[in-house]
């Protein structure tokens, strides 16, 4: 083997080696979702608050069957004090689920706790008005949890399993790091990170800006 070679090869090796780290690096960012507030419903809610027989219309689709509809609610918190036009998400589900970030709870009066998406027990009691009439929910409203959504394969390349909590970099002027981020593993869905609107204000990050889970 002569010097060419020698140096045909190590030029190959290397190559391959900043191949492979860019990939992991790569691997480790994940697309933002900034989830706005939000409401899901029960079909027996869905006709209290739109009409006997009523079915929600999709407007644009979600990850993991999930989409945003065209109807909208007002909620109502205590003292009357109300946010209009807030997006309906389908399909239905079993009991009502009211997303807003912790700037609405001081605009609605409510002191709705910080909790994993379907963990609404105990949580805070919200009044939800529509075209056709109007609920009351003695518990339901939260402040959903940061979360990443993950598929399988994502997960797999990341390293990371369901129900982890990790660390994300906000890697812009802002330089933030988010902690006790849970991630959720799921077959439906599609690799993204969900930060309500605080969060994503606080961080000067929108919607598609990536964001980097942090290694140990």
């Amino acid at each position: 083997m002569d010097d060419r070679d020698i140096v045909l090869i190590t030029k190959k090796v290397i190559e391959a080696i900043e191949k492979q780290t860019a990939s992991n690096e790569n691997s480790d960012m994940v697309p933002v979702g900034v989830s706005a507030r939000h409401v899901h419903l029960s079909q027996e809610q869905v006709e209290i608050l739109f009409g006997t027989g009523y079915q929600l219309t999709k407007k644009k689709e979600l990850m993991g069957g999930q989409y945003a509809c065209e109807e909208q609610v007002t909620i109502v918190g205590s003292k009357l004090r109300a946010i209009e036009n807030v997006r309906v998400l389908g399909p239905v589900r079993s009991a009502a689920q009211v997303e807003v970030s912790a700037t609405d709870t001081l605009r609605l009066g409510v002191k709705a706790p910080f909790r994993e998406s379907g963990n609404t027990a105990g949580s805070a009691a919200i009044t939800l008005v529509g075209p056709k009439g109007a609920l009351y929910l003695d518990e339901g409203c939260i402040i959903a949890k940061r979360h990443i959504h993950m598929s399988p394969q994502d997960a797999t390349a990341v390293g990371v399993h369901d129900g982890e909590m990790v660390s994300v970099a906000i890697e812009n002027e802002r330089g933030l790091i988010f902690n006790h981020v849970q991630i959720r593993v799921d077959s439906s869905f599609t690799t993204e990170i969900h930060f309500d609107t605080d969060e994503a204000n606080a961080a000067n990050i929108a919607t598609g800006d990536m964001v980097r889970i942090m290694r140990g």
